[in-house]
């Protein structure tokens, strides 16, 4: 199965059935043309590989440096000295300082800040009574909030933004190192302007960070940060509306008041995580999982959407369970659900606020979903709504 195809990119969950029947819990898959992984699609089987550091590795260096000259590794499977890419006392240094920093964000200001972007981005389009809920809505809040939030100099953001753009769309290995140059160098900008002037922003944390990272680590960590914080939450937002405009149990419920935002990104965190296949770990030693033979150093993918609706796992009412494996498991658990929740949460309530009368304007059907290994991500959510004046800032 290729993950990176426009067949498996339209009905992702018909495929994780098929790949169910035909070949059990770890499935043969390519994530790029000539780029294999075992996709893991059973809960418990991926649980345990998230949580056992001392057989599996999230560090590709190894695998990479024997990949044949030519093939195309996509940036995401990449190693880089960050807390995603890296292992061991390594990860560990990485992993602290970023924690350190993001525990330090006050939620309260971030949700006035989200608060105060949504109300902009949606007077910028409410009274033409339609938009693309993704492209005017979803990615520029999120981008916005996340460039404040790290504390990104207003000189730097909109060439962060384009590299990190060129990054995802990057069609060879070339276009994606010369996208990473343009990123890295915008990050340098910004560590150079916080050693000069530090604020309450993650970037100044990180340099003042007692791990004492040098330069290139926490370029590195502040890239990462940047594009791993900004598609998945955007697409959590996407994928959350069209919940909320197509399926009658949180159209109706909402109104009514049974059911909340936070359910609705639960549901999706559950049934279409935004980032759908992921937590690639690598076995440090051959090993046999499943009755499938993994390959020392070979890419193992985890089906975060496939295991939370592996039949064998899910029972009962989802409503409030948490259980899902869309942040990860383990010592690499993604760091900022917290504050990505804040983000999503708050952009939802104050849109359903504003235009409680969403409606998509073109069947459910019909939408597009970009082809990616690893995102679940809709092209465009088109939106209508009755027209409504600007809204007033408090």
């Amino acid at each position: 199965m290729k993950l990176y195809s426009n067949e498996f990119a339209a009905d992702p969950h018909a495929a994780y059935r098929r790949m169910r029947s035909d070949h059990g819990p770890l499935v043969p898959v390519e994530v790029a043309p000539e780029v294999p992984a075992t996709l893991i699609i059973d809960y418990r089987t991926a649980l345990d590989v998230l949580t056992d550091a001392v057989h599996f590795s999230a560090d590709p260096s190894v695998w990479e440096q024997n990949v044949p000259e030519g093939c195309p590794v996509p940036w995401a499977m990449r190693w880089r000295p960050d807390a995603s890419r890296t292992a061991g006392e390594e990860h560990a240094r990485y992993r602290n300082a970023v924690t350190g920093s993001l525990d330090r964000i006050d939620l309260h200001t971030l949700r006035d800040t989200v608060e105060r972007t949504a109300l902009s981005l949606i007077n910028g389009f409410c009274v033409a009574g339609s938009a693309d809920l993704l492209s005017q809505y979803a990615i520029p809040l999120t981008v916005r909030v996340l460039e404040e939030v790290l504390g990104f100099p207003p000189e730097v953001r909109q060439n962060a933004y384009t590299a990190m753009m060129s990054l995802r769309d990057a069609a060879d290995a070339a276009s994606a190192e010369a996208s990473h140059r343009t990123l890295a160098a915008a990050m340098l900008e910004v560590i150079s302007a916080k050693r000069a002037a530090p604020a309450a922003d993650v970037a100044s944390w990180l340099v003042q960070h007692p791990a004492r990272l040098s330069e290139t680590e926490l370029v590195q960590q502040m890239a990462s940060l940047y594009t791993t914080g900004a598609e998945p939450t955007w697409n959590l937002i996407a994928v959350t509306v069209l919940l909320l405009v197509t399926d009658e149990r949180f159209g109706g419920e909402l109104l009514g008041g049974a059911l909340s935002t936070r359910d609705a990104i639960d549901e999706v965190l559950f049934t279409d995580p935004p980032t759908a296949n992921s937590c690639v770990r690598y076995p440090n030693q051959p090993q046999i999982v499943g009755n499938v033979w993994l390959p020392q150093h070979q890419p193992v993918l985890i089906g975060l959407a496939a295991c939370n609706n592996d039949p064998a796992a899910v029972a009962g009412e989802r409503q409030g369970n948490r259980s899902h494996l869309a942040w990860g498991a383990g010592p690499h658990t993604c760091p900022a659900q917290s504050v990505a929740m804040v983000i999503v949460q708050e952009a939802l309530d104050q849109l359903l606020d504003a235009l409680p009368e969403i409606r998509l304007s073109v069947p459910a059907d019909e939408l597009e979903w970009l082809p990616s290994s690893f995102h679940r991500a809709p092209a465009a959510v088109p939106v209508t709504f009755p027209a409504s004046p600007p809204l007033a800032f408090v």
